[in-house]
């Protein structure tokens, strides 16, 4: 699978007013630049008739690059640190000393996945999750990447653990770090919410994507949210929190805390 690229040119107060509008195409990720903004999104999904007319409206100058999907795990080795969540938690590679200091020590091995710790929304939820109850709970990790938020839930005490993605090589990413954290049982779907039928509940969902896809699967997640349960969402920028607090708030979902890290955000919400 090849990615698109989208070096944009911009000053600052064009990059916020850009970030506002591309992120209601479907890029999976932006980053600041010194010089602008850096948006990725997969080849299939790209459209440049769609993003040209805002681009051009704004007068700035860009570049469109096609780039290979990265081998995490290549690259990871290269200048990869432990990253330290909290005082409790520890995500680590293999390559790296065991820490048995940690209460929570996850072992990753990227690939090709996302979710290794280092990104702010992988960094906030894990955080999170240490002070979420997990004990006895039924709990699903929506786009799992490599797994790291459902090995967190499962050895925070959790009595079931389904993970989904839609892209197979975090399935199969996963699948190796579930075996590396001696995690079993966890429940591993191919796909996306919709694969997880709409009668089954979950205590807490975990959803980390970003935010055009959370608000178009905000319905789906109150179905499969218990009364009582918890959602978190993460993957989206702080600006974008008011519109995600609305589509949630919209169903009876009770916001009940926030977080950001690097522009980054977190929500969550209470099932009455």
């Amino acid at each position: 699978m090849s990615f698109i690229t989208l070096n944009i040119t911009c000053d600052e107060e064009k990059r916020e007013l850009l970030f506002a509008e591309l992120s209601l195409f479907p890029f999976d990720a932006f980053e600041e630049t010194e010089i602008g903004i850096l948006a990725s999104c997969e080849k299939d999904t790209w459209n440049p008739d769609e993003v040209k007319p805002v681009l051009d409206r704004y007068q700035v100058e860009y570049q469109v690059e096609e780039v290979a999907k990265v081998n995490w795990n290549e690259e990871w080795e290269k200048n990869y640190d432990p990253v330290v969540v909290g005082d409790q938690c520890i995500v680590r590679a293999t390559f790296h000393e065991p820490k048995p200091s940690f209460p929570y020590e996850i072992i990753i091995t990227p690939k090709m996945s996302f979710g290794t710790g280092h990104h702010a929304t992988t960094w906030q939820v894990l955080n999170y999750q240490l002070s979420l109850d997990h004990q006895g709970k039924k709990v699903i990790d929506v786009g799992c990447g490599t797994g790291a938020l459902a090995i967190m839930a499962y050895k925070r005490g959790a009595k079931e653990v389904t993970a989904v993605d839609i892209d197979d090589w975090c399935i199969e990413n996963s699948a190796e770090n579930f075996s590396l954290n001696s995690c079993e049982n966890i429940n591993l779907k191919l796909g996306g919410i919709e694969e997880v039928p709409g009668s089954e509940v979950f205590d807490v969902m975990l959803v980390n994507i970003n935010k055009n896809v959370l608000l178009e699967q905000m319905q789906d997640y109150n179905q499969r949210l218990a009364s009582g349960g918890v959602l978190v969402l993460s993957g989206f920028y702080q600006e974008d929190i008011s519109d995600l607090r609305q589509s949630a708030e919209a169903l009876s979902l009770n916001y009940v805390d926030e977080s950001e890290k690097n522009r980054w955000a977190m929500l969550v919400f209470r099932k009455n």
